[in-house]
Parts: structure tokens; sequence; C-alpha cells
């Protein structure tokens, strides 16, 4: 069987597609840099489970390592499928460190296309972009037909050039390719730098947390094993056309306020948030909201997880990773 190439492996939405990818019997080249945007720790505990699945190859690799990537390449020939998750995440740490965005995610996105285009067999290449790209649209629920030219941070920007960068090489070279514009995933093996997660240490160590506009910001939060059931459903469904790319959302179709999580979170972990509020940042939005009928016609694509369900799971989680009980921090944390 050829083997799938997945970069962003040991981050938090690769690990879950990669997990369901050896589960359906693919064998997973998967490559990570690894670094220390986050705490590793937790990137090392999902890459220790990968690493003992049949089917399972890692490379130490960044994506804007041009003769690295082509060295994989180069011994990996058969590979049919990318799916590019590889990226420098967070809205605000754009602001303070502008540099390794463009570096990772411009830059690695090139290098991933350059990759691609080289691959004889290659027929698809999916690669994940981020509803932050609508910045200051207003129109909800989002769609991919509204303008996206109003970006509100340096990571929205860098997400918007990838998506042309691959439409230049959709053209050029004939690349079939797919973005997905990723609504606020959230689940267990999360991102630490995500508020879910932070509230949730912050909760359980009686810590006070920072919430926005009295907790009215919106979101379209989407439990990640409905967007690993979205992204593997595009796989085997590449465009065509003189110019085959695409870009599509893939969220939850349903927007939920900050205050809801907390108090969802709150439920969840037996223990009262301490709340301080202020104003909210630039770089964020009011609101995101996926239309997804567009995945929907293509995959079937229908999330299924409230957020009230995806949030007791993702505490559940939490707490046995930490090894807490509800109420709070122990000596004996495990990290993340």
């Amino acid at each position: 069987m050829p083997p799938i190439l997945l970069t962003g492996a040991a981050g938090f939405i690769g690990y879950h597609v990669a997990e369901a990818l050896i589960a359906r019997g693919e064998r997973v080249v998967g490559v990570d840099c690894v670094n220390d945007y986050y705490d590793v720790r937790l990137k090392e505990a999902r890459l220790a489970r990968l690493r003992t699945r049949k089917g399972f190859a890692f490379h130490r690799l960044d994506v804007s390592d041009r003769a690295g990537m082509a060295a994989l390449a180069a011994a990996e020939p058969e590979i049919e499928v990318v799916v590019h998750l590889a990226a420098q995440a967070g809205v605000r740490h754009s602001l303070v460190d502008p540099y390794a965005y463009v570096q990772s995610n411009v830059m690695g996105h090139l290098v991933v296309q350059e990759t691609a285009r080289r691959l004889e067999r290659l027929r698809h290449l999916v690669y994940a972009s981020s509803s932050s790209v609508y910045g200051a649209n207003r129109a909800l629920p989002f769609s991919e037909r509204d303008p996206v030219d109003t970006p509100l941070s340096v990571y929205a920007a860098t997400k918007r050039a990838d998506e042309l960068l691959a439409h230049a090489y959709a053209h050029l070279y004939r690349l079939p390719q797919t973005g997905l514009r990723f609504f606020t995933v959230y689940g267990p093996w999360g991102r630490p730098d995500m508020a879910y997660y932070s509230f949730a240490r912050a909760i359980v160590a009686g810590e006070p947390i920072t919430v926005y506009d009295g907790g009215r910001l919106r979101r379209d939060f989407t439990y990640v094993d409905d967007i690993v059931a979205g992204v593997l459903g595009c796989l085997d469904k590449p465009p065509d056309g003189a110019a085959p790319a695409r870009v599509l959302n893939i969220g939850n179709h349903r927007s939920e306020t900050v205050s809801t999580l907390v108090a969802l979170l709150e439920r969840a972990l037996g223990r009262p948030a301490i709340i301080r509020d202020a104003p909210r940042p630039e770089a964020d939005v009011e609101e995101t909201f996926a239309a997804v009928d567009a995945i929907a016609a293509l995959t079937g694509f229908a999330p299924s997880t409230p957020l009230a369900e995806g949030i007791a799971r993702f505490a559940a989680w939490f707490l046995a990773f930490h090894g807490l009980a509800a109420g709070g921090f122990e000596s004996g944390e495990k990290g993340g």
C-alpha cells in the first residue's frame, strides 16, 4: 500500500489524523520538527503512542528544510497523498514572533508544494488553512464564497498566502489540492495554548482566567473527531479542472459563547472559575461560524459532537494525562 505523507504528525490534529489513518490500514510517513512553541512533552507523548502503531514511520524534520524534504520524497517515491498540517500555530503569538510564522507557514508551505509536485504518483494534497482567513468579515455564517482580503493577524495572513500559493501550483502544475479552513478545534491531546486547555489548567489550579468582553465572544467549537472524519473524507476526492484547487470550511456549524465554554469546563472539572474580564484583543474576531454545505455535499460531513459532550471528553483526558483529580494540580503532574 502506498504511504501517506503527514506533516505535523506530533501536533494536535496531526496526531489524531495519524491514528485514524493507521486504524483504517494506511501506512503513514510522519514529519514534524517538534518545536517548543508549547511543551514538547505533550508532543513527545503523542509521538510515543504513534510509534507503537504498526505502519507508522517518523522523520524529525522541518517542512521548510528544502534538502530534507527533497530527500524524504526521493526515499518515498510511491506517496500518492500528502496531508500537510505542519504550521506555526497561534493567532496572538504571531504578533510576538511574525518571522516564525512566515518561515513555517509560508516557506514551509512552499517547500511542501515543491515536494509534492515532484511526486510522480501524487493524487491529492490536503492542507490546513484556518477560519482566521475570514478576518474582519461580518456576514455569518462564513462561506467559502466570501472575500478574504481583510486578515486581522499575521497568522491569518500566512494562511491566506498558503491558499494563494496552492492555487498557483494547481494552475501551473495541475497539482490537485484541497485547503481546509479549520474552526476552533478542541478535544483530548489538544494544544495547551488554546483557551479551553489554558482555562482548564487555571480552573483546577484555582487561578484566574481572562475572559474577553464578558465572555460574549462566540466560536464555532469543533470536536477533533469530527474534524478527522472530514479530513479523511476529503482524501479520496481530489478536485479537477484547469486549476484543481479548492478551499472548504470544516467546522461544527454552531456558534457558542466563551461563557458557555467556561460553564461546561466548570461542570466537567468540578470547580468554579475565577474570572477576570478584559477587552477583546485586536487580533481576535468577535465570532466565527462555519457554513459547511460544500464539505457536506462532497464527503457527507456531518459534525455530531455537542460542545457539552466534547468538553466532558476533553476534561476526562486532561485530568488523567496530568495525573489529577478534579479540584487541583498534584505534585506528580505529568506535564504537557
